[in-house]
């Protein structure tokens, strides 16, 4: 008798479970609605984009009144996801959505959007998406650092897993005793070979290259600066460097903040095999401000920008051309340098020039003048086709400021920074470049919770894609940014 009242009791738990599963499967399942021509509007704007496969979920707040919120998110294959919201902030169950974007490569999503209000449902129009075949690179590695430009405080270099949601620093000032650290670059989205600075207290390079962590000082007695911005050459061993000597200025003008302006600028190259640097004539020239440098995929090309020697006063008349010298490693000896794009004889400048892993195009920005172009709100990203030589403005720009940019390793998929939200706060920015060299539309860096960028306030400051974690941390970092830095003895080469 007591057995069968065992079995009699499981087996009403049992059913029991099932209800309660179906019930909360369905929540969220709108079955009598009214139907509304309309387009809810949502942040981030999710909608009409191209995303990876393997992209985590892109959670969001709808931005309208209601009693109950409801989202249906379904794909030709699968279980369609459905949640149920008070106060319109959506989250997504990250299971359930890489399931789905997992069954659903190269096909298109729909995320339908539903409103109860007095009592009736009503249904909006529907967001169709596009799942990308190319997966993105799974980290992304960021500054962050307060937007003003007359104080900061705290600061660090993150790293972010695009696949979810987990963020850890790869290393923080306050381990520093706080002081300034920029410029991350990473060679061929490779995450075992980057650098950064350290400036001021504890100053120098820390370079991570075939698995050694070296810090070094690039200044020599024949070089303007230590080494500012890098960009490391396709083979590992050898790092371009602007040397600047910069001056800022600061706008009493509302809507314009702060001018950065090169008085001196050249290129060196630095050896990290051998520690040395050294220039020539073709990237420091003694008319010119030589900056921004980038290498061809086969390393056979420094491209970088250039601009002609004008007086401090007249900073708005130096604009910056794209040019490119080409290199043989084997003399580690440059040739004749060429003009990619005449921007100034058009009245533009460029800067930020970065090329796609595949060498098909040259992504840069283009402002009125100068080369610090987070603070111009008419800088724009432009794209160069270098096989046809056809220059085009992709339909990604907003009426703020488009700065830094890079590819990803597959050459599909590229992140900006923008300062597009409320002009001030720079975050990363993703845009989709199809094998027919279409741009799609871009999309904001996805957090966990859907009101994260209405509270979070820091800029994220060069955002660069690495196809790995980066196996660094503050406590392995800490004793090699406190040691003294490696001199770096000069070599001029003619």
């Amino acid at each position: 008798m007591i057995k069968e009242l065992l079995h009699i009791k499981v087996g009403f738990q049992s059913v029991l479970l099932g209800l309660l599963i179906f019930t909360t499967g369905c929540s969220g399942d709108i079955k009598n609605y009214k139907e509304v021509s309309q387009n809810l509007p949502i942040f981030p704007d999710y909608a009409g984009i191209t995303l990876p496969p393997n992209i985590a979920p892109l959670n969001f707040t709808i931005h309208a009144k209601a009693e109950k919120y409801s989202v249906k998110i379904s794909a030709e294959i699968g279980k369609p996801i459905l949640i149920s919201s008070a106060d319109g902030n959506i989250i997504i169950p990250i299971n359930q959505w890489k399931t789905l974007l997992g069954q659903n490569r190269g096909k298109s999503i729909q995320v339908d959007l539903f409103l109860k209000k007095e009592g009736q449902w009503l249904k909006y129009n529907t967001i169709t998406n596009h799942i990308a075949l190319d997966s993105i690179d799974p980290y992304l590695v960021y500054r962050l650092i307060e937007p003003g430009y007359e104080t900061w405080n705290k600061m660090g270099i993150y790293q972010r897993c695009l696949e979810n949601y987990n963020e850890s620093p790869v290393m923080i000032n306050e381990m520093s005793d706080g002081n300034c650290m920029n410029c991350h670059s990473f060679s061929q989205n490779n995450h075992n070979t980057m650098l950064f600075h350290v400036r001021a207290k504890h100053g120098g390079t820390i370079i991570m290259r075939n698995g050694k962590i070296t810090k070094v000082d690039t200044k020599t007695d024949s070089t303007l600066s230590a080494g500012v911005y890098p960009a490391w050459h396709p083979g590992g061993r050898y790092v371009a460097f602007s040397v600047n000597r910069i001056v800022q200025s600061f706008h009493a003008i509302p809507d314009r903040k702060i001018e950065v302006v090169d008085t001196l600028s050249d290129l060196i190259l630095y050896d990290a095999e051998t520690n040395k640097v050294f220039n020539h004539k073709s990237i420091s020239s003694a008319n010119s401000y030589e900056t921004f440098p980038t290498w061809s995929p086969d390393g056979k090309f420094l491209y970088f920008c250039s601009a002609k020697f004008q007086l401090y006063k007249d900073y708005q008349q130096i604009k910056y051309d794209l040019l490119r010298v080409s290199f043989d490693t084997a003399t580690e000896s440059f040739g004749t340098v060429d003009t990619v794009i005449n921007a100034s004889s058009d009245n533009y400048s460029i800067s930020f020039p970065r090329i796609s892993p595949n060498g098909e195009y040259l992504m840069y920005t283009r402002s009125r003048y100068g080369n610090f172009t987070i603070w111009h709100d008419d800088s724009d990203l432009f794209l160069l086709n270098l096989k046809s030589g056809e220059i085009s403005k992709p339909d990604i720009n907003s009426d703020k400021s488009e700065s830094y940019h890079n590819w990803s390793s597959s050459s599909r998929w590229l992140v900006f920074s923008s300062r597009r939200i409320d002009g001030h706060y720079t975050r990363p920015y993703f845009t989709y470049i199809d094998s027919l060299g279409k741009v799609h539309k871009p999309f904001l860096l996805p957090q966990k919770n859907p009101e994260f960028y209405v509270h979070f306030l820091k800029s994220y400051n060069i955002p660069e894609m690495v196809t790995s974690k980066i196996p660094l941390d503050p406590r392995k970092l800490e004793k090699i940014v406190k040691s003294e830095a490696q001199k770096a003895s000069f070599e001029k080469k003619l």
